[in-house]
């Protein structure tokens, strides 16, 4: 019935001189467009912002229509150790956007300066999370990469206590670590000269002197170590045989700290590492093969 009406309509469109001659056949293809799927132009912006995908020749205009979620002039990047919940706090949040990559859950939280820090640890607390740093919305994708880095640091530690690491507490630190060659030269060029001591001795005189360079004296760094003012020093003096005048430099100094600061963090990252690898190891070596005769009970035979 509906194939012989269209018929007649196009019968009628070319007597009055609409079209030339009346076509055939009805076309097999609707030339309605059919609306993108929300949750796929969701994930098609999140791609974007998070630099997966290339922007669309005319803008995000349209791409953001149809995910119903306007591109906001500012945004901030929260990445999840699992997906437990992940909906219910974008919406906790504000409209965020929720997306995925590379397996990881993440949201941008749209102009972050409006979100009060209080209540976004609130809606966080109990989950192991990192919250990247304010970006305009075209660097979007800075603030996943720190975001998703700094979660790769942080203790993988669930439960009521567990709280949100934002990476604008630990700028300096995750600039230290981006490089860990660079990081290596640093040390090498700067702590050389206390690579001819003891272990016991470098670590003694390293932790002195860099309670030296962040507390200013002796005092303050005695402070800082819970030791006699007169033995910080005394290791001073052998810091100043070691090191020489080069000590009274602004430059030297604040070059010894970051040698000193990027030693204690790349320790701590490796000593994480290799618990962590200790712990998957022994995870692995509780799971036993089973004998034939063990695989006859599993299996009921």
């Amino acid at each position: 019935m509906e194939d012989a009406q269209w018929a007649l309509e196009q019968a009628l469109l070319t007597c009055l001189g609409y079209q030339k001659t009346s076509q055939s056949k009805r076309p097999a293809v609707s030339s309605v467009v059919t609306p993108m799927p929300v949750a796929r132009a969701r994930q098609d912006l999140f791609d974007v912002l998070a630099g997966q995908q290339e922007a669309p020749e005319g803008g995000l205009g349209q791409l953001a229509r149809a995910a119903g979620w306007p591109v906001p002039d500012t945004v901030q990047a929260v990445v999840l150790a699992t997906p437990a919940e992940a909906p219910q706090l974008a919406a906790a949040l504000g409209h965020a956007l929720l997306g995925s990559i590379d397996g990881c859950t993440a949201f941008f939280v749209p102009d972050p300066a409006t979100q009060n820090r209080a209540r976004l640890e609130a809606a966080l607390k109990g989950r192991t999370t990192a919250v990247g740093h304010a970006v305009p919305a075209a660097d979007a994708a800075s603030s996943l990469y720190w975001a998703r880095y700094l979660l790769s640091l942080v203790p993988g530690r669930g439960g009521p206590e567990a709280r949100a690491a934002f990476v604008d507490d630990h700028l300096s630190a995750l600039l230290l670590l981006q490089d860990e060659s660079l990081a290596a030269a640093l040390t090498s060029r700067w702590l050389g000269p206390l690579s001819e001591l003891t272990p016991r001795q470098s670590e003694r005189l390293e932790v002195t002197l860099l309670a030296w360079l962040e507390g200013g004296g002796a005092p303050e760094a005695a402070r800082l170590l819970h030791v006699h003012p007169q033995t910080v020093r005394y290791r001073l003096r052998q810091i100043e045989k070691l090191f020489g005048p080069a000590l009274r430099d602004p430059r030297t100094r604040f070059e010894l700290e970051m040698a000193l600061r990027s030693r204690r963090l790349m320790a701590h990252l490796r000593s994480r590492q290799a618990r962590a690898g200790r712990r998957a190891r022994a995870v692995t070596s509780s799971i036993r093969p089973l004998d034939t005769a063990g695989e006859a009970r599993v299996n009921g035979l």
